[in-house]
């Protein structure tokens, strides 16, 4: 979500005439976009403002800014704590930036004081229709916000509170977008959304059965150009049987999900406010694995939430190794302000957090190895991205199921699907041969 916010903000800022630099120390302004999920994210942000703007001894006309969650959940502190910001954008204000940017560096131009820090941190109606800009350069996969915020409350989580309530975007202007990125040469798109399968199920009818979110699937998939279709990040409230039949009736829909599965233990579940059981996490999977066999699944676990014990991590460790995820998110639990949970603390120590992360780790290492190389030898098909960090010609793409594919191939192949017979696996990609077709 925050990669999609930062490039529709660029993109409006290339429309008032600004170009984008490759290096920060060429730019005249530099806008961190911010993340507040995580203690340690807040930590780097901070850290990485205060170093920028500590520049603006040496160039004051340097403008540095900071948007996103952590703008708006920390809002005119963060001036106490870096007083030369000249920008604080929250979630709900991507769209003001070009002309916040405008009106300071205007101000900027008198001969007079440093202007004020613009804050800007208030709710805006129908701010979930302005993340629609895109880049006019052709982007093989494209990201597409359907809507904003959340209103599940979880225990720890700050979301709500920096990204507000669920707001949804008409489907009409989600497929306009879409069908603009086609036309351009996108051929796979990632719908966003905090709790993506709750899509307008307050604000749209079910039809036939079908849920908001489905109904939006079917339209995608019926849009020329568009090969694949990608969703991030559902919650197990929601995902019915209209959704898990769409694996198999939409050949557009890739075989792979994320499913965010926090804990395996259903006491800490609850203290989660997480309103689902670990039967019923795995009963969806099952689900899915027998009308997609083949499908990939991904998860987000929290390790050393207050009052996780020995038998609660049990718990998580074995749904984990039973199910087999391919990939997953692991996270060292911390307190977020605001949260039901912060009054908890954060009694599991520091030590015992990173033993069970571990413990994680080798698990999803195993797994995630063992169903890669069971890809050797097989042709996958690849929708190629672009060139490859590493090796002379290599480039890099992805299988449907989200496997990163290393392979010898050409610029003029970059966004086409092209099939790959795999040689090599690891852990986290595999590479393997171009197969030339007539």
């Amino acid at each position: 979500m925050n990669e999609r916010d930062s490039d529709a903000v660029a993109t409006l800022l290339r429309d008032k005439g600004y170009s984008i630099v490759n290096e920060e120390k060429t730019a005249d302004v530099i806008l961190l976009n911010t993340c507040s999920v995580r203690e340690q994210a807040e930590q780097k942000a901070i850290g990485k403002a205060g170093y920028i703007t500590a520049r603006k001894r040496r160039n004051p006309n340097l403008v540095v800014g900071i948007m996103g969650c952590m703008a708006q959940n920390k809002g005119n502190d963060l001036v106490d704590k870096l007083p030369d910001l000249d920008l604080i954008i929250g979630t709900q204000k991507f769209h003001r930036v070009p002309d916040h940017l405008s009106n300071f560096i205007k101000s900027m131009s008198g001969l007079g004081p440093r202007p004020n820090t613009i804050i800007d941190i208030e709710e805006e109606k129908g701010s979930q229709n302005t993340i629609k800009s895109h880049a006019e350069e052709k982007k093989v996969s494209a990201f597409v916000s359907i809507m904003q915020g959340c209103n599940m409350k979880c225990s720890y989580c700050i979301v709500p509170k920096t990204r507000g309530s669920e707001r949804a975007r008409p489907s009409s202007e989600i497929i306009s977008e879409i069908k603009d990125l086609a036309k351009k040469g996108t051929k796979e798109i990632t719908l966003l959304g905090q709790i993506v399968n709750q899509y307008a199920v307050r604000e749209f009818p079910f039809l036939e059965k079908k849920s908001p979110f489905v109904q939006l699937l079917e339209k995608v998939n019926a849009i020329d150009g568009i090969e694949r279709i990608r969703f991030t990040s559902p919650h197990p409230v929601g995902f019915k049987d209209d959704l898990i039949e769409c694996y198999k009736r939409l050949p557009k829909l890739c075989e792979y999900l994320h499913f965010p599965m926090q804990s395996g233990s259903n006491r800490i579940l609850k203290a989660m406010r997480r309103p689902y059981s670990i039967e019923k996490f795995k009963h969806i999977i099952e689900k899915l694995r027998a009308i997609k066999p083949d499908i990939y699944i991904s998860t987000d676990i929290i390790v050393g939430f207050p009052e996780e014990n020995e038998d609660d991590f049990e718990a998580t460790r074995s749904a984990f190794e039973s199910i087999g995820f391919d990939m997953a998110y692991i996270f060292k639990y911390s307190v977020r302000p605001g949260t039901t949970a912060e009054p908890k603390g954060d009694p599991v120590s520091r030590e015992i957090k990173e033993q069970r992360n571990q413990v994680l780790l080798d698990i999803l290492n195993k797994s995630s190895l063992a169903r890669n190389q069971s890809l050797i030898g097989t042709t996958q098909e690849i929708l190629l991205e672009g060139h490859a960090k590493r090796g002379n010609n290599m480039f890099t793409g992805r299988t449907r199921g989200y496997r990163k594919v290393f392979t010898h191939a050409s610029d003029r192949l970059i966004g086409e699907l092209v099939e790959v017979k795999i040689t090599k696996a690891t852990a986290s990609s595999l590479t393997g041969d171009l197969v030339i077709t007539n």
